[in-house]
């Protein structure tokens, strides 16, 4: 539908200074006050008096002039239509967004799937969509309102009063008192300080090295002219990067290996390697594309107002962003860089101080666990004969205390932890799983169980490799995602425990890799199936690991001694 410009909306017009220019709007007055019989008059030579007077101009000249103010005039055309196309959409997009942040009421929104992730496609070229953060509560935050769910909790808190009991009176009828030394988890966090040290350098060589070595690499690039130049300074610094991965993952493994931390304490250092490396790789991979467009438009003889433009449009104010973007996102409980996060007004610190309570409690949680069903059981291994039906008695015997310690893993980690950290630092979006729990399919289950990893992977692995390929083939970066998930799992159980016995890798890379293709059992009988092998994995990971971990500490390998 084409709007044309008249007399009686010339007025309109004028007031949209956004849609038309001054300019713009003195040719459309020029062509209102051209009279409508102009071509009949030229025609036939009855041209007014005041026409002959301008005796200067040729018939031919002003047909031309009014040609080219016909085009005018249809380009002043398209250009107010597709402005106000565009304005529509904007009012639109708009108008919506603020109906998908109306906040349904919180005993409501776990009904309808408020909380789902969304993702968006911002390339408009036919890419995967990218990961697009909003205002959202954890779904247990809402769920937790409900009186049903509540019931939930404190059945689980009635577990540990039972076990906290169990506990007492096995102590009274077996030592004659009370044992509340809590020697395991001093055992199991031991050497604060070596841990503190190891930490803190990791974090300091993360933030600052880090951050100066991308700082200087896109400021210097930004002065390169020849390709050459260019060509070797990025190559030298690739390898420089690759340098530091590989020191970044030898020297914090050294240093557990060399103090000989207990698995706690382990975990924490190794988890938190692969976590900074996980950020590292992340803000490089979003900033380098634009310090590269940032060089371009400065060879390009860009103008300041071009670089200054570029800039506010990419939200920087150069080739890197400020170093507090950068610290920010280092603590955020995210691992997808952005510019900017959606925050919330404040920081509630009766919240915050009860999430990390609830941290405590999880690890005595775990602790009265491991005391009551694991300990007893395999503490004596290797210094007794066992057989093929001790191994599957122990193996059963585990599966119900292994998914109870899956469980309290994921609400005290994705849940309490990751809640903790964003209540302190005001991040909005705190979708760090979903309801994995009605899963009916592995597929189904390895995106919801911890969408702050599967955002990683999906982002900067399953993505970039699905582009890599020419955006036809699915099936090889699913199995580059599993390859590498499985590994890392691995890496890290591995190095806990201090040594390699690769039942992660062979129940995660093989049987779940074959799992995830399972999409058509239904939903309940799809739930179940996920159910039951979670209880079985979880039994065999908890009952294989503690019977070669004490294996060891009963009779050593022959180098260990």
């Amino acid at each position: 539908m084409m709007l044309l410009p008249s007399k009686d909306n010339s007025e309109g017009m004028k007031a949209d200074n956004t849609c038309l220019s001054q300019v713009e709007m003195a040719h459309i007055h020029q062509v209102d006050r051209i009279p409508e019989n102009y071509d009949a008059d030229c025609k036939n030579g009855s041209i007014s008096s005041k026409a002959r007077s301008n005796s200067s101009t040729s018939e031919k000249e002003v047909k031309i002039n009014l040609v080219k103010m016909k085009k005018e005039l249809e380009e002043l055309q398209q250009k107010l239509v597709s402005n106000l196309n565009w304005k529509m959409a904007e009012m639109v997009d708009h108008f919506v967004s603020e109906i998908e942040e109306v906040e349904l009421p919180r005993n409501l929104r776990v009904f309808v799937n408020d909380n789902k992730p969304k993702r968006r496609n911002n390339s408009g070229n036919g890419g995967l969509p990218e990961k697009k953060f909003c205002h959202r509560n954890s779904l247990l935050t809402d769920m937790l309102e409900i009186n049903h769910i509540q019931t939930i909790y404190h059945i689980f808190a009635a577990i540990l009063v039972v076990l906290l009991l169990n506990t007492v009176v096995c102590d009274i009828f077996d030592k004659g008192t009370v044992d509340y030394d809590f020697k395991l988890i001093q055992w199991s966090f031991g050497q604060p300080k070596t841990v503190l040290f190891i930490w803190t350098g990791m974090m300091f060589t993360t933030s600052v090295f880090v951050y100066i070595s991308f700082h200087f690499w896109a400021h210097t690039r930004a002065t390169l002219k020849s390709d050459m130049q260019m060509k070797i300074w990025d190559i030298t610094s690739i390898l420089v990067f690759i340098i530091y991965i590989c020191l970044f993952f030898y020297v914090p493994v050294h240093e557990v290996l060399l103090h000989q931390l207990a698995p706690a304490s382990a975990v924490i250092i190794i988890d938190e390697q692969v976590r900074m490396l996980m950020k590292t790789y992340a803000f490089v991979r979003e900033n380098a594309p634009t310090a590269v467009k940032y060089s371009k438009i400065t060879r390009q003889g860009g103008t300041p107002s071009d670089l200054k433009r570029f800039a506010k449009e990419e939200g920087i104010d150069g080739p890197c962003p400020d170093f507090g973007k950068y610290l920010y996102f280092l603590f955020a409980p995210t691992l997808i860089y952005r510019h900017r996060y959606p925050r919330t007004p404040s920081t509630s610190w009766s919240k915050v101080f009860s999430y990390f309570a609830q941290v405590v409690g999880m690890i005595i949680y775990m602790y009265f666990i491991f005391v009551r069903f694991c300990v007893p059981v395999f503490r004596k291994f290797g210094q007794e004969p066992f057989t093929c039906k001790g191994i599957i008695l122990s193996v059963f015997g585990c599966m119900m205390p292994g998914t109870l310690v899956l469980v309290i893993t994921f609400y005290c980690v994705l849940h309490v932890w990751l809640n903790g950290f964003a209540e302190m630092l005001r991040f909005g979006d705190r979708m760090f799983y979903e309801d994995w729990w009605n899963s009916s399919s592995y597929s189904r289950y390895y995106r919801t169980w911890n969408v702050v990893v599967h955002d990683w992977l999906y982002t900067y692995i399953y993505k970039d490799i699905y582009d890599l390929t020419g955006r036809k083939n699915k099936v090889l970066p699913k199995l580059a995602v599993f390859v590498i998930s499985s590994l890392v799992h691995e890496y890290i159980m591995g190095f806990t425990m201090r040594f390699f016995y690769p039942i992660i890798f062979v129940l995660f890379g093989g049987f779940g890799v074959a799992f995830a293709f399972l999409n058509n059992m239904g939903v309940r009988v799809g739930n179940v199936f996920l159910w039951a092998t979670l209880f079985m994995g979880t039994g065999l990971l908890m009952s294989i690991y503690s019977m070669e971990f004490y294996a060891r500490i009963n009779c050593p390998p022959p180098e260990v001694k």
